[in-house]
């Protein structure tokens, strides 16, 4: 079972996404897009986790959505599995993108290495459940995430009108989880 479950970066992938979104549910090409992979790997990586119980579909009209299986006997270790391994900005990342974040980093004192219990995200775009999803890595990995999260547009402006509060956040050592700024 170990072997089947850890054959492949896509299935590593898919499955840090739908651990660490455990309420959310995806279609196939959703999560490809999420996870800039091919659609057949990413639907051929599903078939397989569902055929081991730890994900489960739903089809909706002509979609079929995938989510975790939180009653699997290997949820729990598997969701801290791929925390561990991924670490603190790896399970971000996971979130961020299933959010529908298009840019974000983390500054201030975590980025400078001084602070390990609370850490400032920047995020550029996302859905407004995007708090609710942070709550959980913060218990997992036992730090408060302050977030400043800002429309696409008005960073855009922000940056054009070289807004001081932002300039200095960039001027400051930053972590980038992904997205251009």
């Amino acid at each position: 079972m170990l072997k089947r479950l850890f054959s492949s970066s896509v299935r590593a992938d898919v499955l840090a996404l739908l651990l660490n979104s455990p309420d959310e549910k995806f279609y196939v090409r959703e999560i490809a897009n999420i996870l800039r992979r091919n659609p057949s790997g990413v639907k051929r990586e599903l078939d397989n986790l569902e055929k081991m119980g730890i994900v489960v579909s739903e089809r909706v009209a002509n979609l079929k959505y995938f989510k975790a299986n939180k009653s699997s006997p290997l949820y729990s270790e598997l969701k801290n599995l791929i925390t561990k391994s991924l670490g603190l900005p790896g399970a971000l990342r996971a979130v961020l993108r299933a959010s529908g974040v298009k840019a974000a980093f983390i500054y201030g004192p975590y980025a400078e290495g001084l602070s390990n219990d609370r850490m400032d995200l920047f995020v550029v775009g996302g859905s407004a459940s995007l708090k609710r999803s942070l709550r959980d890595i913060e218990g997992e990995f036992g730090v408060t995430v302050a977030i400043r999260q800002v429309a696409e547009a008005d960073f855009n402006r922000m940056k054009k009108e070289e807004n001081e509060d932002l300039k200095r956040i960039l001027e400051g050592k930053r972590i980038i989880l992904f997205g251009r700024i």
